[in-house]
């Protein structure tokens, strides 16, 4: 396990207490990072049918997995075996049979079918046939939106889940070192790409890399102008930049980071405008402290770029943490203007300015640290444009 039980035990009784203000009796988390969150699950198994339940008055939370994925759940979790459930093979791939009817079967088994129901209506992996299922097998249930219930919960890390994102903080540097070792003209992008990921994966001496939830993202030359761009067998061109976007992950926790790199000569304007970006990026750190809001933050950073004339109409940050594919971030905190969600000690976001322009951009980020005193940056990485000769 990567936590005592006592925290597992802690993040259950936070999850209750969020149960018990929102009028919720059983919960149905299906997304992996919320089951990994609560139960220590971790297994890539989450491209079918899976959930962690918890009830108000449990002890402890049910792991609910496939017959073939169980062994992985006695491994990984901290529960008792007896809160391991786990499902027939005849329920994968043999529509109408659906996973999900093995689950209700539980429900009313446990005689819970008539509580008040939490789903995660709108996270990765919680299908339409598996809401259907739910709602025609529970019929006498009261059936809610959790509303990221459990994401909520997550929003604030404990000192042990800092410790793995400030490990995850190394790799992602040297992910970025080795990212501007291996672009040069000439070089194909598949290539430079192999090196990264080596580098990722291998980690520190002391910190290994794991997979991350998203893959680096390479944009180059006019794929500049445009977001979550992966790479191909091209060639990277003289005269062209490229923005690098990944993350280091350690126990399934990341910390990514984006910064910008020119090949050739330096480009006054691009480097002007990476200039301009950082400014505003800083602007709305300086402005990272317990008890300011997300709007705080957002308000500072686009007064300058207002100052500039520079448009962005895409949020500029978003809380992290634990990840899995397809996305590291949290569903929680935005960092635009009119998210008045306060920041508190150990809340840990995302802050990523991108700026587009037609058929070029520049791009830098920072994952942040919130203190009591204001901020900690994970990483400690130039954010200027990296002109490589």
């Amino acid at each position: 396990m990567n936590f005592t039980s006592e925290e597992y035990k802690s993040r259950l009784k936070k999850v209750q207490a969020s149960m018990q203000q929102k009028g919720i009796e059983l919960l149905i988390s299906q997304d992996p990072s919320n089951m990994n969150y609560l139960t220590g699950y971790d297994a890539w198994s989450f491209y079918y049918a899976q959930c962690v339940i918890v009830h108000i008055n449990a002890d402890e939370p049910i792991c609910f997995v496939r017959n073939q994925d169980v062994g992985g759940a006695y491994i990984k979790t901290y529960l008792k075996d007896e809160n391991i459930i786990k499902y027939h093979e005849k329920y994968i791939h043999t529509w109408p049979l659906h996973p999900y009817d093995a689950l209700v079967d539980l429900i009313k088994e446990r005689k819970w079918d008539k509580l008040s129901v939490g789903l995660e209506m709108d996270s990765h992996y919680f299908t339409a046939y598996c809401y259907e299922k739910i709602k025609q097998g529970l019929p006498n249930a009261k059936i809610l939106d959790c509303k990221r219930l459990v994401n909520w919960v997550r929003f604030v890390k404990s000192d042990a889940e800092i410790k793995f994102m400030k490990a995850a903080s190394q790799i992602s540097q040297l992910g970025m070192k080795k990212a501007f070792e291996v672009i040069s003209s000439g070089v194909r992008q598949c290539d430079a790409v192999s090196e990264i990921y080596t580098t990722l994966i291998k980690g520190t001496p002391d910190f290994g890399g794991d997979y991350s939830s998203i893959v680096p993202m390479i944009p180059t030359g006019k794929g500049t102008s445009a977001s979550h761009l992966t790479w191909s067998e091209d060639k990277f061109v003289e005269g062209e930049a490229t923005i690098i976007e990944l993350s280091g992950v350690n126990k399934k926790y990341h910390c990514p980071m984006a910064r910008t790199i020119l090949l050739g000569k330096p480009d006054q304007k691009k480097i002007d405008t990476m200039k301009k970006t950082n400014e505003a990026l800083q602007a709305g750190i300086d402005l990272v402290k317990a008890g300011n809001t997300a709007d705080d933050v957002a308000q500072a950073f686009w007064k300058v770029l207002d100052k500039y004339g520079i448009e962005k109409t895409s949020r500029t940050g978003y809380s992290i943490g634990i990840g899995y594919p397809p996305d590291w971030g949290e569903h929680t905190l935005n960092i635009s203007k009119g998210d008045m969600t306060v920041l508190q000690t150990n809340v840990t976001f995302h802050m990523i300015a991108v700026m587009q322009f037609g058929n070029w951009g520049v791009e830098a980020s920072e994952a942040i640290r919130v203190t009591d005193k204001g901020y900690e940056l994970f990483c400690n990485f130039s954010k200027e444009l990296h002109v490589k000769s």
